[in-house]
């Protein structure tokens, strides 16, 4: 499984990526709105670190306004990816830029229909947003394994799952249990996936003894 992070945190991607947990990074006008900064610079700077996909989300909501900016940020580095919603006019507009070989992410996605529709329309990934289906009573991964299944009962459609939403290890877990190729991830949730008590715990027994020993490496 592939790890992106969702996060405009300039300092944060460095970190993660210095330890190859990085395969590319996704962001939304909301996280780079925080950020304080404008958002083709920031995008620019992402697209720096990391050589996997960057998402950069279209803000138009009719399909020409999000076809003429998706060109214009298509050309700001040749990893980023057009982040579209997964509407009829963000799939005329997937449509459109997928043909001229632009990588596309349909996001906002809430069923195995959508996913199905957004894989005709030529999507490079589709996002399935885990956390907002739990929020309201259903098993996010169960959309998973459905999109999962559709996906693999038709080898013609290329599209990647990319699990989005993602709160938490377990969603982590689920989504590679369910085979999702790709995670996107708060920097908090990276953090914790190498935590563990008893590793810990482990580390300090051997530690004790070593320095029991008496002895040095260097």
């Amino acid at each position: 499984m592939k790890f992106f992070i969702d996060s405009a945190d300039i300092e944060a991607i460095m970190e993660f990526t210095k330890s190859g947990m990085v395969d590319g990074v996704t962001t939304n006008p909301s996280i780079i709105a925080k950020s304080g900064r404008d958002f083709k610079d920031v995008i620019k700077e992402i697209c720096s670190i990391t050589s996997g996909p960057v998402s950069a989300e279209v803000t138009a909501t009719n399909a020409e306004g999000m076809i003429e900016e998706g060109l214009v940020l298509s050309k700001i580095a040749k990893n980023v990816a057009i982040k579209v919603p997964l509407t009829w006019a963000g799939l005329e507009a997937c449509k459109v830029l997928s043909d001229k070989e632009i990588m596309i992410n349909v996001t906002l996605c809430f069923s195995a229909p959508q996913a199905l529709l957004a894989a005709k329309a030529g999507a490079t990934f589709i996002s399935p947003f885990i956390g907002r289906l739990d929020d309201i009573g259903e098993d996010g991964m169960d959309l998973i394994r459905d999109i999962k299944t559709i996906y693999d009962n038709y080898p013609k459609l290329k599209t990647e799952i990319l699990a989005a939403s993602v709160r938490n290890i377990e969603h982590v877990k689920k989504a590679a249990l369910y085979g999702a190729d790709i995670a996107t991830l708060p920097p908090q949730v990276v953090s914790e996936l190498a935590n563990h008590p008893l590793t810990d715990k482990g580390l300090k027994a051997f530690l004790d003894d070593w320095n029991n020993s008496g002895q040095k490496i260097l």
